[in-house]
């Protein structure tokens, strides 16, 4: 899962980096929307190195980091505890009254680990403004089968995970404790999801549309997006299991992967994915390394590809980042 501390070493110079061009447009880019991960907040260092970075990619983007609560180690706490349902709809409310965010056309938005699950709940639950691009980045699109272990003096991971073990599908752990809402366990036997799982799940099950009763909307808001573009972290250990990224099924006895397009969420189009992949909107990418091990040049292709002007044709003529570049160390949480 999401348990574990600083995790990324991000190469930030993009300004000696020879960047993609694009055909002429002078067109101001959508405004990107951004949600960190679990242990992270949105004024932290590696944050603002990403926020920087969209910004000289994207010359005159607005990003807006969701935060939950106004200062900086309330919003990492919220990360942790905290209704995920009333969290999501108080980032839609943030969002739907601000100035900039609320009159654009459309947004693009990154999100990093768990907030890449609470972006995409944004665009199932709420959409206004709606998103033309997602990008997440090792987020457990399908869940989590088991927990990452905390840092040694992280204490409040410890006390969370302390929390969860007492009775994960509780009324009071599913309405407290963040990543027990996107806990996901299955029969060992059938392979289904567990009936508690699907009973008392908070997040997960719903915006899966896992349940007998569809949320249509759900599948409308994720085909209307132009592009769903998933990360998954080749060597990720903090994500249990990884191909969760890319909405894949594991049997965590046999190990067998059952990808996204055989899986019934697919075939049956519960969530509107295998519309948006009819249309070319669904990407499956790799990014190397461990769990949120980031380089600018991963960051800057997606950054380029995926946001910009609503209205911009782009020439995919990405070289890479400069040799010289300059590490700078950032601490993005997963």
């Amino acid at each position: 899962m999401l348990f574990s501390t600083t995790l990324l070493a991000l190469t930030t110079a993009i300004s000696a980096s020879p960047l993609i061009q694009t055909a002429a447009s002078d067109d101001t880019p959508l405004p990107v929307i951004l949600w960190h991960g679990l242990g992270d907040n949105f004024a932290a260092d590696g944050i603002a190195s990403v926020v920087s970075l969209i910004e000289e990619t994207n010359p005159g983007t607005f990003v807006y980091p969701i935060r939950l609560a106004d200062d900086a180690s309330g919003d990492r706490s919220a990360s942790f505890l905290g209704n995920t349902t009333e969290q999501i709809a108080k980032a839609c409310a943030d969002i739907a009254a601000h100035p900039i965010l609320s009159t654009a056309p459309a947004l693009d938005a990154v999100g990093f680990s768990q907030g890449g699950l609470f972006l995409r709940a944004y665009v199932e639950r709420c959409n206004s403004p709606p998103v033309r691009s997602l990008v997440t980045f090792g987020s457990p699109h399908n869940g989590i089968a088991d927990f990452a272990p905390c840092g040694p003096t992280d204490w409040l991971c410890k006390g969370a995970m302390a929390l969860l073990r007492t009775n994960t599908w509780s009324s009071f752990v599913q309405s407290r404790l963040v990543p027990a809402q996107y806990y996901r366990d299955v029969d060992p036997e059938t392979g289904r999801p567990s009936d508690s799982y699907l009973e008392s799940s908070n997040l997960l099950a719903d915006i899966n549309n896992e349940r007998a009763l569809k949320n249509k909307q759900y599948a409308k808001n994720i085909a209307k997006m132009e592009n769903f573009v998933l990360y998954e972290f080749a060597n990720d250990t903090t994500v249990l299991p990884k191909e969760s990224e890319w909405f894949a099924e594991v049997n965590v006895t046999s190990a067998e992967v059952t990808p996204l397009k055989k899986r019934a969420l697919y075939k049956e189009d519960w969530i509107g994915l295998r519309a948006l992949d009819e249309k070319g909107g669904l990407v499956f990418k790799t990014a190397p390394g461990q769990h949120m091990q980031l380089t600018d040049e991963v960051l800057v292709e997606a950054f380029k590809t995926y946001f910009g002007p609503e209205k911009s044709n782009k020439m995919v003529l990405y070289k890479g980042p400069n040799k010289s570049s300059q590490e700078v160390h950032a601490n993005l949480e997963l």
